[in-house]
């Protein structure tokens, strides 16, 4: 991809570096679509670079800096976030541009000595509706603490209405993937940013008070025309609100019962009319993609086997991950399998109870191996329940 295929501004470039090969960010999510590491220049009287690129990205982020750039000499780096993957190439930059200053936060001045061994005079600190001056364009920072790292900040160009937002708005993928936003930017938020609803927010109630034309985020493309339905869903999602009305089955089967159970439930949910019925195996599924649609879905019917007094280990690993990631305010149905001590459903209700705002319903289904009549019986009960609650 050319980098002048992205249009920004006539004064504001993107300088950052797709990534086609990687295929597991951060060590464990999977990618289909590859990794976009954005980066920005800002010309004007004086010339700023927002945010920097991972190690593999170094050399290529260079090439596209010297073509921006002209021969010109950045006055300002300004870091959003430290994560690794912004932050690596701060070191190299304060070395190719030894007058340059570097804009961060208070917080992240107190962590900069983790990432690189520039010299501490090299670095300004600004804090909540500090502004920089570029001549044209006016830089007002704002404190994004905990979206997702303490030390974020984003920033706000009120001349072209821009909004720098660090990793908030970001998705997975290469900023030029032949995909949609929402898909892969809920998996990214969910299992990236989804704790700190809260905080997220926080930052939503700064930025509405902006007129905010394009979004800049660190991962994934530009935003423009979609900025109100990405606000929207980020509403929705940092307020653990279900996006959609329906069921998300996760399915947990050692020997294949539990499986042909969680399937035979599938038909009776749509055969009922159910508005929405989405399917995963714990075992085989992308982990990140059934907490994403764990969080989408207004019911979750969790069907898994009992094992070693608990519960299969791939429901075990899920019910984790929902709990770090703060799954609340939904409706749980729950169905084991057993064949010799039923532990299933105590192990699961135990998890989900220490959730927030989660409601299990009363009716629960126990299978002893194989899947019978009674038990069809039983899930048609519990379908009936689920579709009430849906």
């Amino acid at each position: 991809m050319d980098i002048k295929d992205v249009k920004i501004t006539d004064t504001i470039k993107y300088v950052g570096v797709n990534d086609y090969e990687i295929d597991l960010f951060e060590s464990q999510y999977m990618l289909e679509n590859g990794m976009a590491y954005n980066s920005y220049v800002i010309l004007d009287d004086k010339i700023a670079i927002c945010d920097g690129v991972d190690k593999i990205a170094v050399d290529r982020w260079f090439a596209n800096l010297d073509e921006v750039l002209c021969g010109k000499t950045p006055d300002y780096m300004i870091v959003h976030h430290l994560e690794p993957d912004h932050s690596f190439s701060i070191q190299a930059a304060a070395d190719k541009f030894p007058e340059m200053k570097i804009i961060v936060s208070a917080s992240a001045l107190r962590m900069i000595p983790q990432f690189c061994d520039v010299d501490a005079s090299r670095f300004e600190t600004v804090k909540e509706n500090d502004t920089l001056e570029l001549g044209t364009h006016t830089l007002t920072f704002m404190m994004a603490p905990m979206v997702h790292w303490p030390e974020v900040m984003v920033s706000y160009d009120s001349a072209d209405k821009v909004l720098f937002s660090a990793d908030a708005f970001g998705k997975f993928g290469t900023i030029d993937a032949d995909e949609g936003w929402s898909c892969e930017a809920r998996r990214y938020y969910f299992n990236i940013v989804g704790k700190y609803g809260k905080q997220v927010q926080a930052l939503l109630a700064k930025a509405g008070k902006l007129d905010i034309q394009t979004i800049c985020p660190l991962h994934g493309p530009i935003l423009t025309d979609t900025i109100p339905e990405v606000v929207k869903l980020y509403d929705t999602w940092s307020k653990y609100e279900p996006e959609d009305r329906g069921v998300f089955i996760a399915v947990a089967s050692i020997h294949g019962n539990t499986l042909g159970a969680a399937l035979k439930m599938k038909e009776i949910l749509e055969a009922k009319g159910c508005p929405r019925v989405a399917f995963a195996d714990l075992s085989r599924d992308d982990i990140a993609e059934c907490v994403e649609d764990g969080f989408r879905h207004s019911v979750l019917l969790c069907m898994a086997s009992s094992y070693d007094a608990g519960v299969f280990a791939p429901m075990a690993d899920y019910l984790h991950h929902l709990k770090v990631k703060t799954f609340q305010n939904r409706t749980v149905a729950l169905v084991e399998n057993t064949s010799w001590a039923p532990s299933a459903l105590r192990t699961m209700r135990a998890e989900f109870e220490q959730m927030q705002n989660i409601t299990i319903l009363d009716k629960t289904v126990s299978i002893k191996t194989r899947l019978t009549e009674q038990n069809i019986a039983e899930l048609e009960e519990l379908a009936d329940e689920i579709i009430k609650a849906v």
